[in-house]
């Protein structure tokens, strides 16, 4: 029991803590402790930084350029080359079809599918720093590209008269075909070495930090409703549906009409077969993630689907008899490397922006997950650089833009893949395919290719379920999700994003001008202070307001300030001061008049004479000089008490202001001006304005900005709260014991000139005239 006794008294010291400290003002603590302000470099250190190089420098900075000297020397060839070769075969299987099928969202020949799931893995294996993801296309990113393709290249501009027409299109008009294609793949591999440019400046200029500005929900709206556009754009090949290539706004909603409209059209033998493989492939994905403990390697049944698929059509021959839509042609090897078309640059730049920033930060947050789970880092601007130099590459081989898809992504990490080696293997299936095995595709059905990106779309659909989980964790991230979605299903997937960014934007700027804010009080016998609504046994010190304003301040929410603050001290500093003058100017002229007496006990009526003080303030004003004779009288006067003129002159119960500044992080030139303006508006009616918890780098600001002088000086600003209001009760306590809280006024009655006031309603420049009429009639 003792024992027990001895464990819990340092339990009981150390709830409890006592500091004995002086109250520091910024003044007095600068002065106690020698503040080292930062020396920034100079310029030639700076070059000479940059420019210095060794050899142990120009070995980082290659590694930095190649992370694969990083990771391969350091590769555990026992322990891990088994997983990838498996992980490899696996991922190489799903991205030959998921090559194929993306192929349809770009709107070219499906064979060039497998080149674009081919050649940036070739560069990624060299460059890239993640090890767990898998280089290729993606199902948001094939539509952005192929909307490009589709607004460049509509089959309007194919259409032919005679025998040499190669199709029809869905008025019956003759199109070839052939030319369409060629001229849609250049499209896209010009567009594909575009984003390479773009991706590789934006790594070079050290830009990688772009992507942050993509939240989580505005990536989690823009791609449902990309996955929603995947499948529209897929529904009409399900269907074998020929319509129009719409673009642009509300694209998608005329799709889905004339769908509908020529629904009557279906080929049931496509319907079939894209509804069955829709069916089992979403079951069979179901059944990997419940059983993923127990199932070593993932069913790969897009691959066991479409060999099946391929069989059934070639056995039925289902294009003859029904029919059905195939793939027809997959060219067999390697086509030679083509220049872009560099005049095509302009047509595409704004598109092409929007598409290197998306493919970016897809892959960059998938990698990241994986990074974090298996402990490595992730260099954000080498990744553009690396997806840069792989599309650069691709394009010149025919390629759509690569980024990483999360489901072969997922295959290629749950198969057990531990290093871009699985990448490199996976690579090499996709090229026995394109060199064998893709004469044995062609009898495949294009509904069974599209049914297989559909339902690779489950994921991102689901992620509409998170939608009531962040309305109530935060509202503001839930109308951004909401907004993009939306925006990006009516505007389109560029548009959409970039309404989607805007839209984000303006909400952070709307959250910096009305921040929160409040009247903050003591917790008795700490130095804690906390918000009075918020807390029962709060204490707002006697006659000091304290204002905790939780933002930046800048030239759109000092307002918000002032607004604040009123609210806070209950009253209009400028309005208080206004009507004082408005007081004073009526009491000078009845002392003229003989109606009152001004003595040093205060302001009397004459005995016999009617008190006419009471004048209603609508009254014009008399500014007649009356040239009473009097001598100098020094008066007090009380202004929380009744006066004997009849202006409603609002009580100020405070005598103190304190500005909590713990979270402001910067100011403007316009918020330093307008503070400073407020300490004059308070200071006039005898509030003293002080600042508490403020940050370094403000008062730096300050000081910058001339803020500071005889009046405004740095013995206002305290390091707490609790400083600002032990400093005020000592003042106050010594004040008390010299005269009370009253105005000493000085009436010069043997002038022969009226005293001038002005009353203003934001005074700046002119504070200083005003004081000067005041300390005429004040001492």
């Amino acid at each position: 029991m003792a024992a027990g006794e001895r464990a819990a008294e340092p339990l009981a010291e150390l709830s409890h803590y006592v500091v004995a400290r002086p109250i520091y003002s910024e003044a007095g603590f600068q002065e106690e402790n020698e503040r080292r302000p930062p020396l920034p470099p100079t310029l030639r250190e700076r070059a000479q930084a940059a420019c210095s190089c060794s050899r142990k420098r120009a070995f980082q900075i290659t590694k930095s350029f190649l992370p694969i000297l990083e990771w391969l020397p350091n590769y555990r060839v026992k322990e891990w080359l088994v997983s990838d070769i498996i992980s490899g075969v696996s991922t190489g299987l799903v991205a030959t079809l998921q090559g194929l099928a993306y192929a349809l969202l770009v709107a070219v020949p499906v064979g060039y599918g497998l080149y674009s799931a081919f050649f940036p893995i070739l560069t990624y294996f060299f460059l890239g720093t993640s090890r767990h993801i898998s280089v290729g296309p993606f199902p948001v990113v094939s539509l952005m590209v192929g909307s490009v393709v589709l607004s460049m290249a509509p089959d309007d501009n194919f259409l032919i008269d005679g025998s040499n027409a190669t199709g029809i299109n869905g008025t019956g008009m003759l199109i070839d075909t052939e030319s369409r294609d060629a001229q849609r793949v250049l499209i896209a591999s010009t567009l594909t070495f575009l984003v390479g440019i773009l991706q590789v400046i934006f790594g070079v200029l050290q830009i990688g930090f772009i992507v942050r500005y993509l939240a989580d929900p505005l990536v989690g709206g823009f791609t449902t409703a990309a996955a929603f556009q995947v499948f529209v754009s897929q529904l009409k090949i399900v269907l074998n549906v020929s319509t129009k290539n719409y673009n642009g706004v509300l694209s998608i909603i005329y799709t889905l009409i004339e769908t509908f409209e020529r629904i009557g059209t279906t080929n049931i033998a496509d319907l079939i077969a894209g509804l069955l493989t829709i069916f089992v492939c979403m079951l069979v994905k179901e059944i990997n993630d419940r059983f993923k403990h127990k199932i070593p390697i993932p069913i790969p049944i897009e691959v066991i689907v479409t060999i099946v698929a391929t069989g059934i059509s070639y056995a039925a021959d289902l294009e003859k008899k029904y029919n059905a839509g195939i793939v027809k042609s997959i060219p067999r090897g390697f086509l030679p490397p083509e220049p872009p078309d560099v005049s095509l640059f302009s047509q595409m730049i704004a598109a092409s922006f929007s598409i290197a920033i998306v493919a970016y930060a897809i892959a960059v947050s998938v990698g990241k997950v994986y990074a974090t789970k298996y402990d490595y880092a992730i260099d954000g601007n080498q990744e553009f650089i690396a997806f840069g130099i792989s599309n650069i590459f691709s394009g010149a081989f025919s390629c759509f833009v690569a980024t990483t898809a999360l489901s072969r992504t997922a295959v290629q990490e749950s198969t057990g893949g531990k290093t871009q080696v699985a990448g490199i293997i996976s690579a090499g299936i996709v090229l026995i395919a394109i060199v064998a095995l893709g004469k044995l595709l062609e009898p495949l059905q294009k509904s069974v290719l599209a049914a297989v990106v559909i339902a690779n779309l489950k994921g991102m659909f689901m992620q509409v379920f998170d939608v009531p989980r962040l309305w109530r964790q935060n509202k503001v991230d839930a109308m951004i999700w909401v907004f993009t979605c939306v925006a990006s299903i009516i505007l389109g997937l560029d548009l959409g994003l970039l309404a989607g960014l805007l839209f984000g934007l303006l909400t952070v700027v709307l959250r910096i001008q009305f921040p929160s804010w409040g009247g903050f009080g003591n917790i008795p016998g700490t130095d804690i202070y906390k918000k009075v609504k918020d807390y029962k046994n709060v204490v707002e010190p006697e006659g000091v307001k304290i204002l905790k304003f939780s933002s930046p301040i800048f030239y759109a929410n000092i307002d918000g300030l002032k607004s604040s603050l009123k609210s806070t001290v209950g009253f209009d500093a400028v309005k208080v001061y206004n009507k004082r003058l408005k007081a004073l100017r009526k009491i000078q002229k009845l002392i003229k008049k003989g109606k009152l007496k001004a003595t040093k006990n205060g302001i009397i009526s004459e005995p016999g004479i009617t008190n006419e003080a009471f004048e209603t303030d609508e009254e014009p004003e008399d500014n007649e000089d009356l040239q009473v004779p009097t001598k100098e009288v020094e008066i007090q006067v009380d202004w929380n008490s009744d006066l004997p003129v009849k202006v409603n002159i609002p009580k100020v119960p405070i005598h103190s202001l304190i500005l909590d500044f713990g979270a402001v992080t910067f100011l403007d030139i316009v918020a330093v001006r307008s503070i400073k303006t407020i300490i004059r508006e308070f200071e006039r009616i005898d509030v003293r304005v002080y600042f508490a918890s403020y940050q370094d780098n403000l008062i730096s600001q300050l000081e910058r900005s001339a803020f500071f002088d005889d009046i405004v000086r740095k013995d206002i600003f305290f390091l707490t709260v609790h400083d600002a209001v032990l400093y005020i009760r000592n003042q106050k306590t010594c004040s008390d014991n010299q005269d009370p809280i009253f105005e000493k006024i000085s009436l010069m009655q043997e002038s022969k000139e009226p005293i001038e006031f002005t009353e203003t309603t934001r005074p700046d420049d002119e504070l200083d005239v005003q004081e000067e009429a005041m300390r005429r009639l004040a001492s």
